[in-house]
């Protein structure tokens, strides 16, 4: 395995895994893009999908919702890192299949 990869591994599973204000669950929600209820759910989807598209006003009412900004970072890290894991493997495997083309 390359040094990139078991940094990618590292990454992920500090950020899933390890200490934090957020829970484990809702860090693993946030990192699969998955179903929140709102506002939290506009922000995780805008992270991953359209990150140019966040506002102060997406934030300020995930936190008046009741997240510390201690656990918005850690959501919007996830939320951030899931999607970049998702095009990375995608990327792989659209190169993996080109090689098995030449």
């Amino acid at each position: 395995m390359t040094d990139i990869r078991q940094a990618r591994q590292a990454l992920v599973h500090r950020i899933l895994e390890g200490n934090g204000t957020a829970s484990r669950v809702r860090r693993r929600a946030a990192f699969d893009n998955a179903e929140f209820e709102e506002p939290l759910h506009t922000l995780i989807k805008k992270v991953a999908k359209h990150s140019g598209q966040v506002t102060e006003e997406d934030i300020t009412a995930v936190r008046a919702s009741g997240l510390n900004e201690d656990q918005i970072f850690e959501l919007v890290v996830c939320a951030a890192v899931g999607q970049a894991t998702r095009e990375y493997e995608t990327a792989l495997l659209a190169l993996a299949a080109v090689s098995k083309k030449e």
